[in-house]
């Protein structure tokens, strides 16, 4: 039992780790330009997010259901290496130009963007080929770390509050949907696993453990084996985390006394976020402490389920206790005149 303990503590750490990680990332990614979405606050960006999902996942269960598992390693490698380099290009240019003593040269900077593009591509093409050619637990978790807090901060600076909730909330029906009534989830992930891919983080239970070694999780659940390691879902790191990225990266915007619209900035024309403080912490901040700290009450929750040796669906009670904790914190703040700034 302290085993399992001990790897429910570092699991809890990674799931916290990198939404934090994220949460540093977004005002660099949002100032890159990487939102998905052109206007964070349309709730359709939701349902395109969602489609997007369903079609992809369909695609790989149509691959392995085809015996094409090998065609559908080849598609999550290539995610996995434009994802990767994707996230890392912007840290590689910031970290360049302030190592090269802040040069603002035009031409310079051009040069600057091309370097920052190659290495983060060959750093990108490095991690797969490790991941490849060796695909041990702490290769995958990395790797799936470090793609967890990039797209994590990515989605979260492109949903809008209400579109972040909205998206929660579907995607938590659907993992209990997938995981209880169809169960492709399980299939899905028993198959991408076998192929040592980063779809799920390893976290063993004791010293010697090699995910190379690592039987198939349906098998090992229908003989009722004890697993030497516990897995948690690249999504159920990913999803919770865009609310905590999107309360702190887009606040609501602060309201004209007399007339509740929202105001402006003159110059720019952009809203004007309303930032208050509290504990000494600026409102967008505490707001995505909270959400953090919701979801490790639903991790907490869940971790009761799965002790008990069955696959459970993480995203019902991760999703719901993001959402309670963001919400209970908001409402602290801004009362209820302000939830339209929930938009």
């Amino acid at each position: 039992m302290r085993r399992e303990y001990a790897s429910i503590a570092a699991m809890a750490a990674l799931m916290v780790g990198s939404q934090a990680v994220a949460v540093a990332l977004s005002p660099l990614f949002q100032g890159g330009g990487y939102q998905a979405f052109p206007n964070p606050s349309d709730v359709t960006n939701t349902a395109v997010y969602v489609i997007l999902i369903l079609v992809f996942t369909a695609v790989i269960l149509g691959l392995v259901r085809y015996r094409r598992q090998n065609l559908a390693k080849y598609v999550i490698l290539g995610s996995i290496f434009i994802t990767l380099a994707f996230i890392l290009l912007l840290p590689l240019y910031y970290g360049l130009y302030y190592a090269t003593g802040e040069n603002s040269d035009p031409n310079f900077l051009n040069v600057l963007g091309y370097v920052a593009t190659l290495i983060s591509f060959g750093v990108a093409a490095l991690l797969v080929y490790v991941l490849v050619k060796f695909p041990e637990w702490y290769v995958v978790d990395t790797i799936g770390f470090v793609t967890a807090a990039g797209v994590t901060a990515i989605l979260g600076i492109s949903f809008g509050a209400l579109p972040a909730i909205l998206l929660l909330v579907a995607l938590a029906f659907y993992d209990a949907w997938a995981v209880y009534r169809t169960k492709h989830m399980i299939t899905l992930a028993d198959e991408l696993t076998s192929q040592r891919l980063p779809i799920l983080l390893v976290i063993p239970k004791k010293a010697g453990y090699s995910f190379r070694e690592q039987k198939s999780l349906k098998a090992q659940v229908a003989a009722g084996e004890e697993r030497e390691a516990m897995f948690i879902g690249l999504g159920d790191l990913i999803i919770p985390g865009i609310l905590s990225v999107s309360a702190f990266a887009l606040p609501p915007p602060k309201l004209d006394p007399i007339t509740g619209v929202p105001i402006r900035d003159p110059i720019s024309g952009l809203l004007v976020p309303d930032i208050r403080f509290v504990f000494g912490l600026p409102s967008n901040l505490f707001i995505a402490i909270c959400a953090i700290i919701g979801c490790l009450v639903g991790f907490a929750f869940l971790m009761r389920f799965v002790l008990k040796g069955n696959p459970q669906a993480g995203l019902p009670l991760l999703n719901g206790g993001t959402i309670a904790g963001y919400l209970l914190s908001f409402a602290l703040i801004y009362g209820t005149t302000h939830w339209f700034g929930l938009v």
